[in-house]
């Protein structure tokens, strides 16, 4: 085995380290017997560049749809073509309101240690501006991962890029083609970018941009083509975080099956990593067992609940399946 493995498997033994390898190694056995997983991702992760490994478990075959926030979906461009302008603040449980405000004065946006620098935004959205507009013209109507593919597209991008290119991971999900959902889209910068240019008249209208529920029927299409019809393990459920960006796709199974009124398998594998309680009532989307009782998972579904940082565990997942 690869020295993480290795490593793993020598000291995760018990608690939620057993849980991570357990989880890792149903991960692998499912892909290696031709079953799709989706990972659904919540939280800044592309902020924290997990796209790193992320991007090779798409081009490796491990990843094959992605369910993400409209932050991650466009902070991983962000990070490509600005991650040299980035500021990180090893202190930041020590700023006070007015070191806030002096970020906020310089244009750094924060998220937790790293500073993500308000030019890229506008970079970003003249380029998406020009997309939306086009699109708005000629009457197509696109996901708002197809505009940030379109951007990814323009060869003169390239010469923007502050990062490997082959560590973004939507860099990585355009070549494989897979695709990538961003429920909530309006919750994010471009998001509110995209409102900001139809207020003003920059833009007709709000329609070049597909809504959730067409995202979601997408995501029926998709599942529908890619759950197996038997000969192979239904689609996994990769969770990183809760909230809509879980919640949103774990409902594609109940939908079909309860208001479409077609049989389906259930989802085949799942796994979410949270530091999340659901004795307090915050648990987003329902804890593995109670997804029973909605039809999104059976009583046999392999199902790890990883109580942790996610920055940390699903790296070493990920590392577990790559082989590493």
């Amino acid at each position: 085995m690869g020295a993480i493995r290795d490593f793993m498997e020598a000291h995760y033994r018990h608690f939620n380290a057993r849980e991570v390898v357990d989880a890792a190694k149903a991960y692998q056995a499912h892909v290696d017997e031709g079953g799709k997983m989706l990972v659904a991702m919540a939280g800044a992760m592309s902020t924290g560049e997990f796209g790193v490994i992320l991007a090779d478990m798409i081009r490796a075959g491990k990843v094959h749809a992605i369910s993400c926030t409209g932050a991650n979906l466009e902070e991983d461009v962000f990070n490509l073509v600005a991650h040299g302008d980035y500021e990180i603040v090893r202190s930041w449980r020590e700023l006070s309101a007015s070191d806030e405000q002096a970020l906020y004065e310089r244009g750094m946006n924060r998220v937790t240690d790293t500073c993500i620098p308000e030019t890229v935004m506008r970079h970003i959205e003249g380029r998406l501006l020009e997309c939306w507009r086009a699109a708005a013209d000629s009457g197509r109507r696109l996901m708002p991962s197809e505009f940030l593919f379109e951007v990814l597209s323009d060869p003169s991008l390239e010469e923007h890029y502050q990062i490997d290119p082959a560590h973004s991971w939507m860099l990585a999900a355009k070549a494989a083609g897979i695709p990538v959902y961003s429920p909530g889209w309006e919750d994010s910068t471009t998001g509110n970018i995209f409102a900001a240019n139809v207020l003003a008249g920059n833009l007709p209208s709000h329609g070049c941009v597909k809504s959730g529920t067409e995202q979601f029927a997408h995501l029926i299409d998709w599942y529908r083509a890619n759950h197996g019809d038997g000969e192979h393990p239904s689609v996994g459920f990769f969770q990183i975080g809760g909230g809509i960006a879980g919640d949103f796709a774990i409902c594609a199974v109940p939908c079909i099956t309860q208001d479409l009124k077609e049989e389906v398998p259930y989802w085949g594998y799942f796994c979410q990593i949270t530091d999340a309680q659901p004795s307090y009532g915050g648990y987003s989307g329902a804890p593995a067992n109670e997804k029973i009782t909605w039809g999104k998972l059976e009583p046999t579904t392999p199902r790890f609940e990883i109580n942790s940082d996610a920055a940390i565990v699903a790296p070493l997942v990920c590392a577990w399946v790559l082989g590493r």
